[in-house]
């Protein structure tokens, strides 16, 4: 029907969706997430109510079930589709219509994965049959490689502010180097480098600072990626307050030297001086204060499982 030359003409371009009975899973989802957008629009932020936001252009519903019906079917056409500019040009004509309804957008999305879906199982299926199996590209050394080049030049940086500002600020060295050790697993060198960061650091007025940004953060462990990523739940725009992306090189030798404390078991009374240092550590900035609080809470609760034991 709506390939026929009469089609411009019908006046009933809109499928509401109180006229649909139950089509399927995607449908529903579609609708559901229309009509909360709905809400929020209306309730939260007080705009007007649009008409049709929970309804679908005649075109693109039409093509929506075409699409499924010759999926279900196994039709050998819909391949075709798929795998043709057919599938594109729907796609096209869909996105260049003047009236365009928030379910419509997200029908779309649905139509577009059908395709992805296809293409990739198409394309996993030729690879199967292939008498000449390619050997997939493997880039987790590429990113080893790469993260190992990046702390050799932040070593060397942290080494040239080291030299230039002896006179008037300590600076550790090898803090990023501990980071790195203790991502790689190498927890013994890690906490040498860290109690040597610590005994360093911990009596100077002024410490210098690591920057929370999101290159670093790929070097941290899951417990303080969480924590930074709490602050944003909590607050998304502290990100844009250039303090609250700082923590000290004492906080973070702390945190290292702890998480590598308790992953080689060492000693209550080890853990103990530990927890002396962070009482007595300064907390500038407000990311010193949570990293410690976690540091201080991951001990205790250490040692309180060590007691039941």
């Amino acid at each position: 029907m709506i390939r026929s030359h009469g089609h411009s003409q019908c006046s009933l371009h809109v499928v509401r969706s109180e006229l649909l009975s139950k089509v399927d899973g995607h449908i529903d989802i579609v609708l559901g997430l229309a009509v909360f957008y709905q809400y929020v629009r209306t309730a939260a932020l007080k705009q007007q109510q649009t008409q049709h936001v929970v309804a679908f252009t005649t075109e693109l519903f039409a093509y929506y079930l075409y699409i499924r019906c010759l999926a279900a079917m196994k039709c050998h056409q819909y391949k075709q589709i798929l795998s043709t500019d057919e599938f594109h040009q729907h796609i096209k004509y869909i996105i260049d219509m003047e009236k365009f309804f928030v379910a419509d957008v997200l029908l779309l999305k649905v139509i577009k994965i059908f395709g992805l879906k296809y293409h990739y199982n198409h394309s996993s299926e030729h690879h199967k049959n292939s008498s000449v199996v390619a050997t997939e590209l493997d880039t987790s050394q590429l990113v080893e490689l790469l993260q190992q080049s990046a702390v050799e030049y932040l070593t060397t940086y942290r080494h040239s502010g080291a030299q230039q500002f002896a006179l008037i600020l300590r600076i550790v060295a090898t803090d990023f180097e501990a980071v790195y050790t203790c991502k790689r697993g190498n927890y013994q060198w890690c906490l040498q480098l860290s109690t040597q960061n610590v005994h360093i650091l911990l009596h100077t007025t002024s410490v210098p600072i690591v920057l929370s940004f999101p290159e670093f953060i790929q070097l941290l462990d899951d417990d303080i990626v969480s924590l930074i990523a709490l602050t944003l739940i909590v607050n998304p725009e502290c990100r844009y307050w250039y303090t609250n992306t700082m923590i000290t090189q004492l906080t973070l030798s702390l945190y290292l030297m702890t998480h590598c404390q308790l992953k080689l078991r060492h000693s209550v009374t080890s853990l103990a001086q530990t927890l002396n240092y962070i009482e007595v550590a300064e907390r500038p900035y407000a990311l010193d204060h949570l990293t410690l609080k976690l540091t201080e809470r991951k001990i205790l609760i250490y040692l309180s499982s060590i007691m039941k034991c």
